[in-house]
């Protein structure tokens, strides 16, 4: 059998030949950009089976997307120069031609090379992964992508920025492990400051016990205690240990529940005003 199709594509012209090789590779090399990506989504799904926390499969999701990337060029790559083989172009001579022209193109795409050593190590000591809120570049968001190039933010304005990784040289991560709800509160000058952190606590510990909000929280509140001396008001600040992205929501909760409590117990928040004495 192969002897005959052998036999029969020698009889061909040799246009034809050339050209049902090309096609045969085109389609090999379709099969493989389809077979590829599903083979590493399985087993993007068996790795992230078995990471112990959401995290690490953050990360797990991050790597299979550059490793697709990488995959898809290289595949590509390969492809064109099997068909310029075909055709009779010396691979040798374009090869070498493409490293002195990557040479001269080098000193004018510094920044590009710089991009992909940044975005290289960024996944290589897991600074950042998707589904991190993170500040990075001078913008801040959500992390939706992150490639060899660049890091993609979405702000909780909706804005979409992209962050060459060659202008990322500080990386501060609101996502790994955990994170804290920063509160200060203001009270008057004449509150009993005691009372007040009573206070502060005690609305720590509902919100704790609060079934929609206890999960969210790590640890019991903490009262640093007095942290200025402002000119209307006395500021005392708090923190609550949460999950990673829960910090606005906490706060925003805990901020509700201590107006509340305050007014109930009569403690006052002051405001600036101004008293005019004739």
């Amino acid at each position: 059998m192969l002897q005959t199709i052998h036999d029969f594509m020698t009889g061909l012209p040799a246009y034809l030949v050339t050209s049902a090789r090309v096609l045969l590779i085109l389609a090999l090399a379709g099969f493989a950009l389809r077979l590829i990506p599903r083979a590493l989504r399985r087993l993007h799904k068996m790795i992230e089976a078995r990471q112990e926390s959401a995290e690490d499969s953050r990360r797990v999701q991050t790597l299979s997307r550059v490793i697709r990337h990488v995959i898809t060029i290289a595949v590509l790559v390969v492809t064109g120069i099997v068909i310029l083989g075909e055709f009779g172009v010396s691979v040798a001579p374009v090869l070498g031609a493409a490293g002195i022209v990557g040479i001269a193109l080098s000193f004018g795409a510094q920044s590009l090379v710089k991009d992909f050593f940044s975005g290289f190590f960024l996944l290589l000591e897991n600074q950042i992964r998707v589904g991190d809120a993170v500040e990075a570049g001078g913008k801040s968001g959500v992390v939706e992508e992150l490639t060899l190039r660049y890091l993609r933010l979405r702000d909780y304005a909706g804005n979409v920025h992209y962050v060459p990784n060659g202008a990322i040289s500080v990386v501060t991560n609101k996502s790994l492990g955990f994170a804290y709800a920063v509160v200060n509160v203001g009270i008057g000058y004449g509150a009993d400051i005691d009372r007040a952190a009573a206070v502060m606590r005690q609305v720590g510990d509902a919100l704790r016990q609060d079934a929609a909000f206890g999960g969210r929280i790590l640890a019991p509140i903490e009262i640093a205690g007095v942290d200025d001396l402002g000119e209307s008001a006395v500021m005392i600040r708090c923190r609550i240990k949460v999950a990673p992205l829960e910090e606005s929501a906490i706060r925003r909760e805990y901020l509700r529940r201590i107006k509340l409590a305050f007014d109930k117990e009569g403690i006052e928040i002051p405001y600036r005003y101004l008293k005019l004495v004739f």
